[in-house]
């Protein structure tokens, strides 16, 4: 784990407390950090036109996007969020609207494993947008999520399967003091195109390179045996 991005991480972190900005759940330490605002930030993300061409995408599962998948799942797109950790061969939750008896709780964290069907890879639609919650974000597009890496590796498991490329949109909602100038982004980060605050939007123009699939370099054999659908891509 880089030391300067652990040391942003906890910068972050303290600034979203120390500012009052944090909300609920709490402490945001360790975590996508909730802030003030996201619901204005996902309204926000709700008015780019990527967002409107998009039916189909892939979203983390952390409280600050609650609102924007919650927004997709009322304008009838199909989400897909990873089971924690890609613990299960059926590694993804689908959340078609048109199949939830109960899409606002099918939206949580809590509720996602209640409410929406397990599917395997094969099962996932091909992604127009993917909505990723981010720790810091530069205005280059360069993230930082929490530091285990799952984010970067379920876009890689889905470039692996050709539902996701470099003509994806990826896009962030975060809060203003979130967003960081100097970041270096690690070969299997994947970098984002739009960030999205409470009060603008930021095109990055990314000049940062997206990876085209696992990053097997940076995977210990311990981590590839806890991640069962990476057997299926694990170079001879």
């Amino acid at each position: 784990m880089s030391s300067d991005k652990e040391t942003l991480r906890q910068t972050v972190w303290d600034d979203l407390e120390d500012s009052g900005e944090a909300r609920f759940p709490f402490p945001p330490h360790g975590r996508i950090p909730n802030f003030a605002g996201a619901d204005r930030a996902a309204e926000r993300l709700a008015d780019l036109p990527e967002w409107a061409d998009a039916d189909t995408l892939k979203a983390n599962p952390d409280a600050p996007q609650l609102p924007a998948r919650r927004g997709a799942l009322d304008a009838g797109k199909t989400a897909y969020m990873a089971v924690p950790r890609l613990r299960d061969e059926r590694c993804f939750y689908s959340l078609d609207p048109a199949d939830l008896d109960d899409p606002d709780a099918a939206a949580t964290v809590s509720g996602v494993d209640a409410h929406a069907e397990q599917v395997g890879p094969d099962a996932v639609d091909r992604v127009a947008l993917v909505l990723v919650g981010s720790v810091a974000v530069s205005p280059a597009g360069a993230r930082v999520g929490k530091g285990e890496g799952y984010s970067d590796l379920e876009f890689a498991v889905l470039a692996e399967l050709g539902l996701v490329d470099a003509d994806t949109t990826v896009v962030t909602t975060v809060h203003e003091s979130q967003v960081r100038e100097g970041i270096e982004p690690d070969a299997h980060d994947v970098p984002v195109d739009v960030v999205v605050t409470p009060d603008r939007t930021i095109r990055t123009d990314s000049p940062f390179e997206r990876p085209g699939g696992v990053d097997w370099t940076a995977l210990s054999e311990e981590r590839i045996d806890e991640i069962p659908v990476l057997e299926r891509f694990r170079p001879d």
